[in-house]
């Protein structure tokens, strides 16, 4: 009976939704962000200092705190990068900005931090504007290798670091912007609901990730982790940091094995609590608490926060290991 329900479902949900993609909306302007993706206290400062310059915008800026430091105003590397932007102290000495007008420059104030690190950015984008290719694809090749390199090769250098950060950065942007349009059907969607099909009945089990040792049993996001994982993606462990593996569908056009997130805090997507994968009519397959069983529940509930439609390059982008704050 289960097995069927999750058919209908499917099938109605992607039958329903096959006239809304291949097109778009048409929309244009300025980005926005995703509900919830940058920590309400930071947002305002994302989304005015991620428009100073047209190398970057807010999701872009975004995308680089968070790869930098999970928004963490506190963190400190090894090589003595600091802050919520991880300015090392010879580059905050000449770049870093009185954001906040308070009369100081503070490397480990978020209101300094991030108006810096936009300024920084356009500021390496200017000095790299002659080169060929994408302006803001060269800004970030300048940002890891240096406007040097991005001159010398004409555009982003031939070094795997710095490839890979230009990979990175633009991916994890997809996952912090507002879609314009419609965002392309998963293609991994059916193995990911059809391995959690499976599991329905099994109990709860908090930190359960489904090992021989626990009896296959799983907790919310230690189910989508592994529903993901049957076919090839590899997320991260909790709920939260799965939420910027792909972009974000709007709930009217959720499609199967889309991830559906809860918080109690619908301002912040590191305050989500819960997962649950999509499988289409308003219902989702998900390991609710401690004393249930892996079920059906419905989606349309106050703490809906919101959806992220899995991609590789998406899961592939997220830091490792995955950000505190």
């Amino acid at each position: 009976m289960a097995l069927a329900f999750v058919a209908l479902l499917v099938v109605g949900t992607f039958t329903a939704a096959a006239g809304l993609f291949g097109t778009t909306d048409g929309r244009n302007g300025s980005v926005g962000l995703a509900q919830g993706a940058v920590p309400a206290r930071y947002q305002s400062l994302v989304q005015r200092w991620g428009n100073l310059c047209p190398a970057i915008n807010p999701a872009l800026l975004a995308a680089q705190l968070y790869q930098e430091s999970g928004w963490n105003p506190r963190a400190q590397s090894p090589a003595a990068a600091q802050g919520i932007a991880q300015f090392i102290p010879g580059t905050w000495a000449v770049h870093g900005v009185d954001g906040d007008n308070d009369g100081d420059r503070d490397v480990w104030d978020p209101a300094d931090a991030i108006p810096s690190a936009a300024s920084y950015d356009c500021a390496l984008a200017g000095y790299v504007k002659k080169a060929p290719g994408d302006p803001t694809s060269n800004m970030l090749a300048a940002y890891n290798a240096g406007p040097y390199a991005v001159i010398r090769y004409g555009g982003v250098p031939p070094y795997r670091e710095t490839q890979n950060y230009v990979r990175i950065i633009r991916t994890l942007e997809k996952s912090f912007a507002r879609p314009v349009g419609r965002v392309e059907p998963s293609r991994q969607a059916a193995g990911a609901i059809n391995f959690a099909q499976r599991q329905l009945g099994k109990p709860y089990l908090w930190g359960g990730t489904g090992t021989a040792a626990q009896d296959g049993r799983f907790d919310c996001s230690g189910l989508s982790q592994a529903a993901y994982r049957e076919v090839g993606i590899e997320l991260p462990r909790v709920a939260n940091d799965q939420y910027n593996a792909g972009p974000h569908p709007a709930r009217d056009e959720l499609l199967p094995g889309d991830l559906v997130f809860f918080s109690d805090d619908l301002t912040n997507s590191r305050a989500i609590r819960h997962v649950g994968i999509y499988v289409g009519g308003g219902y989702m397959i998900n390991a609710p608490r401690t004393g249930a069983v892996i079920r059906f529940d419905k989606i349309d509930t106050p703490d809906y926060f919101g959806a992220t439609r899995v991609t590789e390059e998406g899961a592939k982008a997220l830091p490792t290991p995955p950000p505190e704050v």
